[in-house]
């Protein structure tokens, strides 16, 4: 078999597999439910496997790389390090209760769990209209997905993206959640695989001296915060915004939601450990970042870093060139990993949390509600396709700043669910979130922060901070009603 013919029959496997794993997770999501979190019937490892390839997506295996590539040692410890820590912390801290509350309540998207937790529909409204901002890093996975298939296949760019677009809604609209988990763990498996073949392959490149081969590069490429770099140059941009930025991403939709795939409480533990360790293995793939630069390739565009890296390296042998078709497949499945759960969650919540509230129809598990969120599906494929035909230049940070805004929208109304135990104004939750959205647009894009991880940051912390001194306020207000007055002398007692 020729290697030209082998690349269109490892592509054309991995579409068979993909859709015949859509239709089995067709006969379970016969309902409205069954489409959004599946019915309880998940085992946790497999949750966990799906959990990590979510989080991973094209941007640690395409984008990202380009990142280390560009800003070396520092950029690593943003995404590889902080990023890490920030993922098993929000697990560890949240997922747990909010299991608990979500499965009690009935839960079915993130929007719903808010109106649920804080009976205001205001607040759902607001939440699934600001978590649209996903539909920039939908962009950012057809980009990236686009540019790896018209560098193996003989199509433009643009025939790619469309045919990435109809390929992954299409097994979604089959099989909704559990297309996503069959798919995801099946695509998982194979970044597994290709994260730790490339990860060692490569280290030859420090020939047994890490930090002196990235000296060869530059001191500043070498340093744990880059001073020449406009992104990652000190403490707050390296560690503290990797670590809180991540934290806050682990509350979106599409992410968090999963745990409520699970049945009990004992399987936190094993889904978390999963998590963790397959994520672990996954950010093995930054390294790649660093061996295109120690093999001295000059790459312009920095998402393409991947490409032609893998390029560099398989294109040179027979073996290398069969080989070089697994990789690029492995690379695509990573971004579709990704990108069925977001389409999942969006579609769910445009019905369950904005359609449902204004219309007659209440019962979220009818026909008409399942149809509906396939319709929805079809339109935001639309919109996405509409802004990645001419996206923006640099597309991983076009990405960051809509995502981080919903993040840092988020991490407040979450965590004060999870763990406040006393009821709490729900209108200062709301404003603290407006405060968390609205910050990181206005530092970003606005007063010229430049990194969307520091800008989202900051804007955590303005609003982590605008909930503290309301509840110190509050707190002191009790605690003046509860004080006994003093008695005027003489006054009657």
């Amino acid at each position: 078999m020729t290697p030209e013919i082998f690349k269109y029959f490892v592509f054309g496997l991995f579409v068979v597999i993909t859709y015949w794993l859509s239709f089995k997770g067709f006969k379970r999501a016969r309902t409205f439910k069954g489409f959004s979190i599946g019915n309880k019937d998940l085992n946790p490892i497999v949750v966990g496997i799906t959990m990590a390839a979510s989080i991973a997506s094209t941007a640690t295996f395409v984008i990202n790389p380009g990142f280390v590539y560009t800003h070396g040692l520092a950029a690593y410890m943003h995404y590889g390090v902080a990023a890490l820590l920030g993922v098993l912390a929000a697990f560890l801290l949240i997922s747990k209760r909010f299991r608990q509350i979500g499965d009690g309540q009935g839960s079915l998207t993130i929007p719903h769990w808010i109106y649920q937790r804080f009976g205001k529909r205001y607040f759902s409204y607001f939440f699934a209209f600001i978590n649209l901002v996903s539909i920039t890093f939908i962009v950012l996975i057809l980009v990236g997905c686009s540019l790896l298939l018209s560098q193996s296949l003989p199509i433009s760019q643009k025939t790619a993206l469309v045919g990435i677009l109809i390929f992954v809604f299409s097994y979604v609209l089959i099989g909704g959640t559990y297309a996503h988990v069959y798919t995801n763990t099946f695509q998982g498996l194979m970044m597994l695989f290709i994260s730790l073949f490339l990860f060692f392959q490569g280290l030859d490149y420090f020939d047994g001296n890490f930090f002196g081969s990235l000296e060869m590069v530059s001191h500043e490429y070498a340093s744990f915060m880059n001073s020449s770099s406009s992104l990652y140059f000190d403490f707050i941009s390296v560690f503290l915004s990797g670590f809180v930025v991540t934290f806050a991403l682990m509350l979106q939709p599409h992410i968090l939601t999963k745990v409520l795939y699970l049945k009990e409480d004992k399987d936190i533990n094993k889904f978390i450990l999963t998590t963790f360790i397959v994520g672990f293995c996954f950010n093995l793939i930054l390294f790649v970042g660093f061996y295109a630069k120690l093999a001295g390739l000059e790459v312009a565009r920095q998402d393409a870093v991947v490409v032609s890296y893998i390029n560099y390296i398989f294109s040179q042998s027979a073996f290398g060139e069969y080989f070089l078709t697994f990789v690029t497949v492995t690379l695509i499945a990573a971004g579709m990993s990704t990108l069925d759960g977001i389409l999942v969650a969006l579609s769910s919540m445009l019905v369950n949390d904005v359609y449902l509230p204004l219309s007659r129809d209440k019962d979220p598990n009818s026909i008409k509600s399942l149809r509906l969120s396939k319709i929805f599906l079809v339109l935001i494929g639309l919109v996405s396709l509409a802004i990645a035909w001419n996206p923006p230049q640099l597309v991983g940070l076009f990405a960051q700043k809509g995502v981080y805004a919903l993040a840092a929208a988020s991490v407040v109304p979450i965590l004060g669910g999870v763990l406040l135990k006393r009821s709490f104004p729900v209108k200062l939750l709301f404003i603290a979130s407006l405060i968390g959205f609205f910050g990181h647009l206005i530092l970003n894009m606005v007063l010229g922060i430049t990194n969307p991880a520091v800008s989202s940051t900051y804007a955590i912390g303005l609003s982590v901070a605008f909930l503290s001194m309301s509840a110190l306020v509050i707190y002191i207000q009790s605690l003046k009603q509860k004080t006994p007055q003093l008695k005027i002398k003489g006054e009657r007692e």
